[in-house]
């Protein structure tokens, strides 16, 4: 009766298997074969094993965009996490005009990519930009990014953490909304401050939402490409770059195909890495607040 039962939902679910075996894995496997092979335009490919992924990982330039990723994420990632938490409690103490301020939070996500560099490059440009002219008047340093690496790193954090706000801010306001306000009164009765209540109650219940929201924004950060493409398009001198920008530039400036693909899978085999630990202490986390 099983396999009868299997047999009749075959046709059903067959739609849903070729799209996955047509958009993941025939793709996926193609840009394996094409990592260890020597490809670029108008040359037939040519098997070279693990040639490509010990070029990628002794190339300086890869060394360099690999560790500007490591800095951007791991700075981006954390203010923002704080911010968003910072938010999240203020939304939940009850704000005035919080149905105004949740959609002024909420808005940079929905602003494409694109127009919010055009207009970060406007604000924050180093001779007109209103908030370079703010920053003169007030007599602070201005963010000279066209030419210094340094300033453009800032600023490449400054709008990841402005556009990916809402998601963190989201997360943790819905989790924080989910926790009775009868552990608070509890707290309260007991003499508790607001401090304590918050090392106590709060921050352990909102631990599972905040090991989502680092596990998504970590490998969803490794991966930032736009923002520094364009914004500085990896420069000056490639001192920006990234390694999604490296790898862009290895396929389509230089036409190292396979090059390239063995940069994606060191990427893919990084984030992995980084999601397998976070779900690990995910799943140890949870489990402890079970027993």
């Amino acid at each position: 009766m099983r396999t009868k039962s299997l047999a009749q939902s075959l046709p059903l679910i067959a739609p849903v298997h070729m799209l996955i075996l047509s958009v993941i894995v025939i793709p996926s496997a193609f840009v394996v074969w094409l990592s260890v092979t020597k490809s670029t335009f108008g040359q037939d490919p040519s098997f070279v094993g693990l040639e490509n992924y010990i070029r990628v990982l002794s190339d300086p330039a890869f060394r360099r965009a690999l560790w500007n990723t490591i800095v951007i994420v791991v700075c981006a990632v954390h203010i923002e996490l704080a911010v968003g938490l910072l938010v999240a409690l203020l939304f939940a103490s009850g704000l005035w005009f919080r149905r105004f301020l949740l959609v002024a939070v909420l808005a940079p996500y929905a602003v494409s990519e694109v127009i919010a560099v055009v207009m970060w490059r406007f604000l924050f440009d180093p001779d007109a930009g209103p908030i370079t002219l703010a920053l003169k008047a007030l007599g602070l340093p201005i963010l000279d990014w066209s030419f210094e690496p340094t300033h453009a790193m800032v600023l490449i954090a400054l709008l990841t953490i402005w556009l990916h706000l809402p998601f963190t801010f989201i997360i943790l306001y819905a989790a924080r909304l989910a926790i009775p306000s009868d552990l608070y009164e509890a707290a309260r009765i007991d003499g508790a401050t607001p401090f304590q209540a918050f090392r106590r109650v709060t921050f352990p219940l909102l631990g599972p939402a905040v090991m989502v929201a680092l596990l998504f924004r970590y490998i969803f950060a490794f991966r930032i490409f736009s923002e520094v493409w364009l914004l500085t398009g990896g420069g000056p001198a490639r001192s920006t770059e990234v390694v999604a920008v490296y790898l862009y530039q290895e396929a389509f400036s230089y036409n190292a195909f396979g090059s390239a693909a063995a940069t994606a899978w060191i990427m893919v085999a990084a984030s992995l890495v980084l999601a397998s630990g976070y779900v690990f202490l995910l799943r140890k986390q949870v489990t402890g607040n079970a027993h």
